[in-house]
């Protein structure tokens, strides 16, 4: 059968003893192919008819400082639990 990544017949992966692990060795075109890496985080899911799912475990968006504060509305009231903060009195040693 045809691969959908390769374009070549079915590609073999083989299992391997890692320590008290087995891993499943991927080949470079495979791994090139899904733009994977050694160390990246995957799921593993299997299918009623025994076919092994690895699906990319999706990494949550990084903004830089700039990107946030571009969101923030610098006109919008203070909530009043950081204006009750503001205002409070010190009750020990708390230096203002």
């Amino acid at each position: 059968m045809l691969n959908k990544l390769t374009g070549e017949n079915d590609v073999n992966v083989t299992l391997r003893k890692y320590g008290n692990s087995t891993v499943a060795v991927m080949p470079p075109m495979v791994l090139k192919a899904l733009k994977l890496s050694a160390g990246q985080s995957m799921t593993l899911d299997t299918t009623d008819d025994g076919k092994i799912v690895l699906s990319k475990v999706s990494q949550p968006t990084k903004y830089t400082l700039e990107e946030l504060l571009a969101q923030c509305d610098l006109s919008a009231p203070q909530p009043e639990e950081l204006r009750e903060w503001d205002n409070i009195r010190p009750v020990g040693n708390e230096i203002w």
